[in-house]
């Protein structure tokens, strides 16, 4: 794969943000932050709850199901944003007063995705009077008008994508359905319910709820750690209304205030309570929880945020560990065997420096489609993002979707990653209405999507997609870009400017940790583990010297020259008592 580093160049009559060093004012602008109202990010700044549509309804729906004690069953995903959906959904009700209050998480490999029929039935079992999906739902046609037609109301909360046609629930609170006003459209499902559950506690508050029940009103700030986590771990664009939502629960969870499960897993992961950053959540916590929805049932996942007691939440803390290390080598098995089927598919050639590269001709697959028979459904996403991480390409990974895999009939469970230019959803929302017969049912947003087909269809699957992508990108869109916001001296990369580059976040998805790319003489390199790549750099024409280092380098068989160029991130690496500053380095190559 052809890689490109790009710097962000700002116009000429760029205005820069007020009131902040011009290091950070250039860096801010790149990102479209030109007004220091824009750097406020209290909760006094967050939109108003009021735009979302459907909310008022979702609102008397909770307060009729509060008053009358009814049954309410939250119905979540099986990923983190799932998880921590479901878990502030029953804190923050039977915090509010509700009796009767419990989850249900549909396990991916018995019921699939969504508020099913299955899954009405399961949870019908209990006999719920209300039904509140969170995190899902948008797409469950059929499992609300089951639930409905069993006397059940529904409240659908959910930040998906809608289809041509909506659920027939009692509420919608969608900020992507249309006719919707609320601004943020890239809330994640975290999100939307705590906006419901916010505007849910004002209008208990407006009644003298608490005050005639002898209850303590709760403080919705309490949910932020949730909130937080569940909003990065998504991987929803960091707009202004996301980063007040994040950056103010990373301002709890810094304090100590959030919780147990959240604690146990960061300090079983040797992480500070008191530094975490955004990036532990989305790749220590996370995937931790992930891993529980992956391979096992999301409820435990759900239970360690559920948990009071920090002994118990250790344990299962300890469990999601476990769990994420399983996770890591079913998904090396399964990247081997990707990489041996894309070498079959001609998709690499060598080089002349013995290394595989990316084979450029015309004729490779501008859209890739996998499967193995032995995959597990529970890691495909993972295995699919890693594939379009290295090739540029969309890439969608296929696994068996129950243990009929043989049979004539057997389905397979699809999961898709996309890259800039490719909606994936629209583009499967395309090929459905060419080819009605081949998708049994898809949904996703425009980076990410779901599907099922039948196996006997792959390969007609895998020729319609790739016309579609043909149809959709450019020969140009197959290049990888990575972008720097620039060149850094030695006396930029002090302790001093990292460090407020780390308070100057929360970065995230669209509002991207900032990196910067310089040519570097090599001073000393070594590999650790097999894998990494360990370098002292010196800037060109410089004698200061810096510790870096790549994780997982493709540099690791073959010798370094004396000069390179390198795309990186500056940090502050902590080693017995010191701190020096250390470079991530995240693209290398030769000049």
């Amino acid at each position: 794969m052809k890689t490109q580093i790009q710097r962000r160049l700002l116009p000429d009559n760029q205005r820069l943000v007020k009131g902040v060093p011009d290091f950070l004012a250039r860096i801010y602008a790149a990102r479209g932050v030109v007004e220091e109202s824009d750097l406020s990010l209290g909760l006094q700044d967050l939109l108003d709850a009021r735009q979302l549509k459907g909310v008022d309804r979702a609102v008397q729906l909770l307060v009729w199901a509060i008053y009358n004690r009814k049954k309410i069953i939250i119905v979540g995903d099986f990923d983190c944003d799932g998880a921590t959906s479901t878990a502030l959904a029953i804190l923050a009700l039977s915090a509010m007063g509700a009796q009767d209050c419990q989850y249900i998480v549909p396990n991916r490999f018995e019921f699939g995705y969504g508020l099913t029929p299955e899954i009405v039935d399961l949870a019908a079992t209990k006999f719920p009077d209300l039904i509140v999906t969170v995190d899902n739902g948008i797409a469950s046609m059929d499992g609300v008008a089951h639930a409905k037609s069993l006397g059940i109301k529904v409240l659908v909360t959910d930040h998906h994508l809608p289809g041509d046609e909506l659920p027939v629930a009692d509420a919608i609170v969608n900020p992507n359905q249309p006719g919707c006003e609320f601004l943020s459209k890239n809330a994640a499902g975290v999100g939307v319910i705590f906006y419901v559950l916010s505007s849910l506690r004002s209008a208990l508050r407006n009644d003298k709820w608490f005050e005639k029940q002898q209850i303590a009103e709760p403080n919705m700030g309490n949910y932020l750690d949730l909130v937080a986590l569940g909003t990065i771990a998504d991987l929803v664009p960091l707009d202004r209304n996301n980063r007040i939502l994040v950056e103010q629960g990373l301002k709890r969870i810094r304090a100590g205030r959030c919780r147990p499960g959240i604690r146990a897993i960061l300090s079983l992961s040797q992480r500070s309570l008191v530094q975490v950053r955004a990036s532990d959540m989305g790749f220590v916590v996370g995937p931790r929880l992930n891993a529980a929805g992956r391979l096992d049932d999301m409820s435990l996942g759900i239970e360690c945020l559920l948990a009071e007691e920090e002994s118990y939440a250790r344990g299962l803390a300890a469990r999601l560990d476990e769990l994420n290390q399983e996770r890591k080598n079913i998904e090396h098995d399964m990247k081997l065997d990707a990489e041996f089927q894309l070498k079959d598919m001609h998709i690499y050639q060598q080089s002349t420096d013995e290394s595989e590269a990316l084979n450029d001709d015309a004729n490779m697959a501008w859209g890739i489609c996998l499967f193995e028979a032995h995959w597990h459904q529970g890691v495909i996403g993972i295995l699919a993002s890693r594939i379009k991480e290295k090739l540029h390409r969309p890439v969608i990974i296929f696994a068996p979707a129950n243990d009929d895999s043989d049979t004539e009939h057997a389905m397979l469970k699809g999961s898709a990653r996309s890259i800039q230019g490719f909606h994936m959803r629209d583009a499967l929302d395309l090929l459905a209405k060419r080819h009605p017969e081949l998708l049994s049912k898809f949904g996703g947003h425009a980076m990410a999507a779901g599907m099922s087909i039948r196996k006997q269809d792959f390969e007609a699957f895998s020729s319609a997609f790739e016309l579609v992508v043909r149809e959709v990108l450019t020969k140009s869109d197959l290049q990888a870009i990575l972008y720097s916001d620039g060149e850094l001296r030695s006396n930029e990369l002090s302790l001093g400017n990292i460090a407020s580059l780390e308070l100057a976040g929360p970065w995230g998805q669209q509002f991207p940790e900032p990196s910067f790319d310089g040519v570097f003489t090599v001073v000393q390199s070594r590999i650790l583990k097999d894998k990494h790549l360990k370098l002292v750099l010196s800037p060109q024409g410089e004698t200061q010297i810096f510790d870096a280092i790549e994780f997982n380098s493709d540099w690791v068989s073959r010798p370094l020259p004396e000069k390179i160029r390198v795309l990186y991130r500056p940090n502050i690496n902590e080693f017995r008592g010191k701190r020096n500053v250390q470079l991530l380095i995240d693209h290398l190559e030769l000049i």
